[in-house]
């Protein structure tokens, strides 16, 4: 419940009266202080318990542009612990991100305000956070009710290096005072050369741009306003998240105490999230955008792509050469070689043809492989091409002085799908269904969507002279029409520059006019950065009413709330050891971003990565939430058997990853019901533990299992941060390693071994692994159970999600899943291992049985069986369980003794994984 304080209200009649008084000459300042803000003259509850008021401007001033005169600002406490602060002009609407591309509440229309008696200042809180304000100028603070910590406060002092708020039509700035011990992390998509936490006087740009993700620090593929602000005061963090839902380009200025917003359009609707975990915030922010998309199984799989496999005879030999190399491989993909032309929709006669084409796809397909195409979104300009004679007939492209605005990608000359219209979304869905029955492909991959235009401008198709270029050996991405520069419009040449692709380029560069308009007379320049997003979805749902079986979309372009939708892979990064290492931190961001369904290019797209950094690459890829090599035409072959050093690395790593998959799929169960992040930070689990804050170089799979790769030529060894506890290895589950502070350790990383470690407190299902997820999953479980090692007392717990894959819901409740807790306790020596089940029939129906546990951390002793109960009755057949134990290795040991423990293992179970069961046993001495 929210509760509402007195609150500042001004009559109606000093409204009048300020309004004549504010009538100033109008001034120019600094450009580091743009005017003197906005003053509250009216404020009331309104009957749902929000807020509106009216502000207006104190001093007019004509730096870029007029300021908006008068101000609504609506506040309301959507839930306990969100809040949302929306100010827009009160006199006209403004663009903002569409409610039917992003559901969530619309603030009520503005009404004339009551005459109200004037009450005294005020806070409006929820159970979590409290809003305040200050009348002139205008300002306000969001602070957490439980410890009085400000999250927000844009009031400008005279000493303070930014000025008050600012609201013109193409230019909005506000700013935030932040402490200096505060550790951020968010603002994407860039490439951040500092690591993951954002960096103070590091550029931050959000405009979604074609440049390469090699460029550090400047405005990638995607856009997301968001933040996450983690802090420790006394030992104890807390986390929360800021949302600016906006969609046009901005520069955010991170100083170290404070930031600033630079927006070239739309409103300030400001989301805030109160935590106080990180992962609660990721919980309430996926609760407003949309929770992350439930995967195929095999999409956890290992995904082999390249630019430049001209026949299907080379994509053939692929599959067969990961067979021959005993590598998994689940997923073989396509870029633009299959089609005919580069055009959408198509298959090249004579390099893929289709009988051959669809005879391939038979045989992978009977294996349970799958095959995944590209689709770029420009549409070749042909009139013997059906795809454009149907897009032309529905009148769906984006328009440009009434005619649809021409640009050139790989085709030649293409017009841009404008799917903010019902009717492209429409048109879409027909063209990939057709395709669909042409080509039985099992998801899309939706690239160059930010969008990506090789030309500039206003452009027409040249006479005499052929676009594309012909006779090139390489596919080539000069311009090749007759185009003229658009400056003439504000739109294209606005007031404020963004730091757009890192050098203030135009707005318009290499992509489409932002004077070009969408349905309903919206604009590029508002619009931009929501293609992706809106590609996305239609593509979403046009693969979901193809056979009702759940979709698979991997996105270039992506936006807020794009991870209800889409994966993402992070773009056209390089074969080199900076870009192994920037990958981490782009992978984790995006997790915070709502998007966990997230993966570099192994090995790097371009160029020629070296034998020993894709060794390491694919050790770390291996644990990418999503685990795909893909490489560029212009760069040499490296599938992983092309070295076998390489191939050892990959059926090391991908071996353990298949032998996870049944791990990795219940994280993605997780994401979809809490937003849960696959990969994460450390900080997520060890919030408190401030040296782990700014690391970038490790990551864990879920809450406790910790990646620490190597991420140097020529190392073979790695200093690895382990948090406070018991950590053991997963390659071999005696290796122990106590940490009882928190400290680096060294640890042996020998070329084709990666260090993958399990904390205590943990129950971790495993299968057996095989080529393809398909067989993998029907293999018998294991669990590793965790407790800290030699405690007298402890207690460990774990899940599993199974399901039938193409259901479009992942969901407890449709016949065709189950889910299982797992549970563990130690007490003096008496082990306890049961667990319980939801919904056992579908696992139960797929034969699914738990044939080994493996319980590290116990104090020396030997395991002396005492029973087995499924569903509480005594289990038979306990004879032919056999026990084994095994003597702990201590890697290091904070805090020494020299008390010795143990790892037993039970193997020959054979419990079925849809019943409940409860297993005990006790230590002997």
């Amino acid at each position: 419940m929210v509760s509402l304080r007195p609150l500042v209200a001004l009559t109606l009649s000093s409204f009048v009266l300020t309004c004549l008084l504010c009538l100033a000459e109008e001034t120019n300042y600094s450009s580091s202080k743009i005017g003197r803000g906005y003053r509250l003259i009216s404020i009331e509850d309104t009957p749902d318990g929000a807020l509106v008021g009216l502000l207006q401007v104190k001093q007019k001033n004509n730096i870029y542009g007029a300021d908006i005169p008068l101000l609504c600002f609506y506040v309301k406490h959507e839930t306990e612990n969100r809040l949302r602060v929306h100010i827009t002009d009160a006199n006209n609407k403004r663009w903002e991100v569409p409610y039917d591309l992003l559901p969530r509440e619309q603030p009520p229309p503005l009404k004339r305000l009551k005459k109200k008696k004037p009450l005294s200042v005020s806070e409006y809180s929820s159970s979590e956070l409290v809003f305040s304000y200050t009348s002139d100028p205008f300002s306000f603070k969001v602070k957490r009710k439980s410890n009085g910590d400000t999250l927000f406060d844009s009031n400008s002092n005279e000493s303070d290096p930014f000025g008050p708020l600012v609201l013109k039509d193409q230019y909005l700035e506000i700013s935030t005072k932040l402490p200096k011990d505060a550790s951020l992390y968010g603002l994407g998509e860039n490439t951040q050369s500092h690591g993951m936490k954002l960096h103070p006087n590091d550029p931050y740009t959000l405009y979604t741009t074609d440049i390469s993700a090699v460029n550090l620090n400047s405005d990638l593929y995607g856009s997301h306003p968001v933040y996450m602000d983690l802090r420790n005061e006394g030992g104890k963090s807390h986390a929360h998240g800021v949302l600016l839902l906006n969609s046009n380009g901005m520069d955010v200025f991170y100083k170290g105490n404070y930031l600033t917003y630079k927006i070239i359009g739309g409103v300030f609707d400001f989301y805030f999230f109160a935590g106080p975990s990180p992962l609660n915030v990721v919980d309430q922010y996926t609760t407003l955008i949309g929770r992350p998309a439930p995967m195929p199984y095999w999409a956890f799989g290992f995904h082999q792509c390249r630019w430049g496999y001209h026949n299907l005879s080379v994509i053939e030999h692929v599959v067969e050469n990961y067979k021959k190399a005993k590598i998994p491989l689940d997923v073989i993909w396509n870029d633009d070689d299959h089609m005919d032309g580069h055009k959408d929709f198509t298959v090249n006669p004579v390099s893929y043809p289709l009988p051959k084409l669809l005879s391939f796809l038979d045989r992978i397909h009977s294996i349970g492989m799958k095959y995944i195409v590209i689709n770029d979104p420009g549409i070749a300009v042909n009139t013997n091409y059906g795809v454009y004679q149907r897009g032309m007939a529905n009148d769906v492209f984006i328009k440009y002085e009434g005619e649809p605005f021409m640009a050139m990608v790989w085709p030649g000359a293409v017009y841009f799908p404008d799917f903010l219209n019902p009717k492209t979304v429409s048109w879409w869905g027909d063209e990939i269904r057709r395709f669909h029955e042409l080509v039985p492909i099992d998801g899309l991959w939706i690239d160059m969507n930010e969008v990506s235009n090789f030309c500039t401008g206003k452009c027409t198709i040249p006479k005499g002279r052929f676009c594309p270029l012909q006779g090139e050996k390489l596919p080539n991405s000069t311009c090749c029409l007759d185009c003229t520069n658009i400056t003439s419009t504000r739109w294209d040449d606005p007031p404020y520059k963004i730091n757009a692709s890192g050098k203030e380029a135009p707005i318009g560069f290499k992509t489409i006019a932002t004077s070009a308009v969408h349905y309903n007379g919206v604009l590029e320049y508002d619009a931009h950065s929501l293609f992706g997003f809106s590609e996305a979805i239609a593509t979403h749902k046009a693969l979901l009413e193809l056979q009702g079986k759940r979709p698979f979309v991997l996105s270039r372009s992506t936006y807020v709330g794009s991870g209800k939708y889409a994966a993402h892979w992070t773009g056209d990064n390089k074969g080199t050891w900076e870009d192994l290492r920037y990958s981490i931190s782009t992978v984790l961001n995006f997790g915070i971003f709502g998007m966990p369904m997230v993966g570099a290019d192994i090995c790097g797209f371009y160029p020629a990565p070296t034998e020993e950094l894709c060794n390491r690459w694919i050790e770390v890829g291996a644990f990418y939430p999503f685990s795909r090599d893909h490489s560029s035409v212009i760069s040499p072959r490296q599938e992983l058997y092309q070295w076998e050093s390489v191939a050892e690395s990959a059926r090391n790593a991908l071996g353990m990853r298949y032998k996870l998959l049944p791990y990795l799929y219940t994280l993605n169960y997780d994401a979809h019901i809490s937003g849960a992040p696959i990969a994460r930070p450390l900080f997520f689990s060890f919030p408190n533990f401030v040296r782990c804050y700014g690391l970038s170089t490790q990551f864990l799979l879920g809450s406790g299992l910790m990646i620490s790769p190597v991420l140097e030529r020529g190392k073979t060894e790695v200093k690895a941060l382990f948090p406070p506890g018991t950590w053991y290895s997963l390659f071999d589950l005696t290796q122990t390693i106590v940490s009882r502070d928190g400290n680096y350790v060294t640890l042996d990383a020998p070329l084709h071994e990666i260090n993958v470690h399990l904390y205590q407190n943990t129950i971790l299902p495993m299968q057996q692994g095989g080529m393809v997820s398909k067989d993998a999953r029907m293999t018998p479980f294991s669990l590793i159970v965790t407790f800290p090692a030699g405690a007298n007392e402890g207690e460990a717990k774990g899940n599993l999600f199974i399901d039938d894959d193409e259901m479009p819901d992942m969901k407890l409740g449709n016949g065709y899943s189950t889910y299982v807790e797992f549970h563990a306790s130690v007490n003096e020596g008496t082990v306890k291992i049961w667990s319980e089940v939801q919904e056992g029939k579908f696992a139960l129906d797929q034969g699914l049985v738990i044939e080994t546990i493996n319980v590290l951390g116990l104090s020396y002793g030997s395991g002396e069986l005492v029973r087995i109960e499924i569903d509480g009755e005594p289990s038979i057949g306990v004879s032919n369980v056999k026990v084994s134990t095994y003597e702990h290795k201590y890697l290091y040991k904070e805090g020494g003794g020299e008390k010795k423990t143990v790892m037993v293992g039970l193997n020959g179970l054979n419990i079925p994984v849809g019943k409940e069961f409860a297993l005990t046993w006790k230590m002997g001495s």
